[in-house]
């Protein structure tokens, strides 16, 4: 899969490509994808995307609904391509993730608005909060959704902070789900090489 810094319909890979592809490299994305995820406490997941996991994703979905026609193939990156990080933020995908569908109804309504109280917080800098769910409302003043779009802006000194090899929390100060978590050094080495100056 070859990353060009831009996804467009001219680099994606054809069906055909993208099926002999995915035999041959499936596991390591998966690797990737595993890497650059992070768990907050017992039902929260973050997973930090890159240029790979979209363009494995819009991959999927052109596979999974054997999209040829310029249109569709335009959608999905329309859909997608905003979740890859441009060198001065990070973005993620945050899952809620319970197993019970009553608790998880429960859990849900008590949660509204976490997706606002995600932050990464990095060695010497104060917290950055998520900007969440930039392409539509995920939520009702009943409960929130189970999936939310997260993107954490660095500043200069930030960004900075962070290749030179600061330590980095992933945390969230919800009334209902206070946790905080140290991001593992293999996993943040990764997240570092998406920012620039």
């Amino acid at each position: 899969m070859q990353l060009t810094g831009t996804i467009t319909a001219d680099n994606l890979m054809s069906l055909e490509a993208y099926a002999k592809y995915r035999k041959a490299h499936k596991a390591e994305v998966m690797a990737h994808r595993r890497l650059r995820t992070v768990t907050l406490g017992e039902h929260m997941t973050v997973q930090f995307e890159s240029e790979m996991t979209i363009r494995y994703q819009i991959q999927e979905m052109l596979r999974i609904e054997k999209i040829f026609e310029e249109e569709g193939i335009q959608d999905e990156i329309d859909a997608y391509a905003p979740l890859v990080p441009d060198g001065h933020n990070w973005k993620a995908t945050l899952l809620i993730e319970y197993t019970d569908v009553v608790e998880r109804q429960r859990e849900l309504a008590r949660l509204v608005d976490v997706e606002d109280r995600m932050f990464v917080e990095v060695e010497g800098h104060g917290r950055a909060y998520a900007i969440a769910d930039e392409d539509l409302d995920r939520e009702t003043d009943e409960k929130t959704s189970s999936v939310h779009f997260l993107r954490f802006e660095f500043s200069a000194e930030m960004r900075t902070a962070v290749r030179a090899g600061a330590a980095v929390k992933l945390g969230c100060d919800h009334t209902n789900y206070p946790a905080h978590v140290q991001i593992a050094a293999d996993t943040l080495s990764s997240l570092a090489g998406d920012l620039r100056d």
